[in-house]
């Protein structure tokens, strides 16, 4: 089946520096993503309803950009989280990219929705 690439943006109140610690640090990861995370160097164990998913941290710059990528997904492929604060607004513009197989973006998106909706309430908006 065809992968393909989605792009999703949300607006937070947190800052970058707020956010990018709920995306690299065990104890913020299972307030929002996951039910337990296991880190080893650039190696992240997620783990979801007792399912595991490894995933390799390939590059970070801090309070900017995390990208991994999955331990069994194709090279092209990665999950994306970019933070961005708004000149105008002062707000965090949160943008993600990840992949899927074609037909369930849609799904994929909800996921993502519902998991930012969680972020959100954890990071105060």
């Amino acid at each position: 089946m065809k992968r393909v690439q989605i792009d999703m943006e949300f607006i937070f109140r947190a800052s970058p520096t707020i956010l990018y610690k709920f995306f690299t640090t065990p104890s913020c990861l299972i307030r929002w993503f996951c039910d337990e995370v296991d880190i080893e160097g650039e190696i992240y164990s997620f783990v979801w309803d007792g399912s595991v998913e490894t995933a390799e941290m390939i590059d970070d710059i801090e309070d900017e950009r995390i990208r991994f990528k999955w331990e069994d997904e194709d090279d092209e492929e990665y999950f994306e989280i970019r933070m961005a604060k708004s000149p105008v607004t002062g707000e965090t513009i949160l943008e993600i990219t990840d992949f899927c197989d074609e037909g369930d973006q849609d799904d994929q998106k909800q996921l993502w929705e519902s998991q930012i909706k969680v972020l959100r309430q954890e990071t105060g908006g």
